[in-house]
């Protein structure tokens, strides 16, 4: 090869590659690309058969003021988590939980803005007021998971998308980076599946968050492994179930 090639190579080789900025409303995000389905999620610590916690998740479709809304609902034994979304933007637009051990909240969110009333588990105190306003929207953090796939482009290898995430109790949205590292097999409850692997970190140390393996269908989260403060590991697996719950 001509000298002159070999560096030009060299250098594309080395090039970084381009990472997808996306905010709340970017153009190059669709959430509609999921559809409605129901799903069970299982989690178990490190490599431990034992199952120590599991809900199901159920996503429908519909119209909010004329505008089309994403409605999740989550279900487990001890809990229940419902939350509307922008149907195309994922924008958080209500966010309400009740719990058996008394912890309840009852958010709306209106771009920056936040709203409700929330209550610590075994609280006794009356519920607490929230009037918050965030520096930038965020996407909700317990489903950071359905950013990539909505993004376009954002599932093949070597794609990086930054974006800022929330949940209840931030006073500020965290920004996030998702890498898809490339396909990869996967168990899941028995059954090997090739997936889009994912890794989420924090974007101001690079911490891993979580690593998710993704499809295009559902459940669209088939597997996900959580690094756990004590150095365990979390892991989930997603499975379809008929709908409805």
């Amino acid at each position: 090869m001509h000298p002159y090639l070999l560096v030009l190579f060299s250098l594309q080789a080395a090039a970084p590659v381009d990472t997808i900025r996306i905010e709340v409303g970017s153009k190059q995000l669709d959430g509609r690309v999921y559809a409605p389905h129901a799903a069970r999620v299982q989690v178990r610590l490190d490599d431990s058969a034992r199952i120590v916690s599991t809900w199901t998740n159920e996503l429908t479709l519909g119209d909010s003021a004329g505008r089309q809304v994403m409605r999740w609902v989550s279900k487990s034994p001890t809990w229940e988590l419902r939350q509307i979304y922008d149907a195309q933007t994922l924008a958080p637009l209500s966010y309400v939980l009740t719990a058996s051990d008394g912890g309840c909240a009852r958010l709306t969110i209106e771009g920056r803005r936040v709203r409700g009333t929330r209550r610590g588990p075994g609280d006794t105190a009356a519920v607490q007021q929230v009037n918050v306003t965030l520096d930038r929207p965020g996407f909700f953090a317990g489903a950071s998971d359905l950013v990539p796939l909505a993004v376009q482009g954002g599932l093949k290898a070597g794609a990086v998308i930054t974006a800022p995430v929330w949940s209840p109790g931030m006073t500020a949205a965290e920004g996030r980076v998702f890498t898809t590292v490339g396909r990869e097999a996967v168990d899941v409850e028995g059954t090997r599946i090739e997936a889009w692997k994912v890794e989420e970190r924090r974007q101001s140390d690079r911490v891993l968050l979580a690593t998710w393996w993704l499809l295009d269908k559902s459940p669209y989260m088939v597997y996900g492994e959580v690094p756990l403060p004590s150095g365990r590991v979390r892991k989930m697996t997603e499975v379809e179930i008929p709908r409805p719950l």
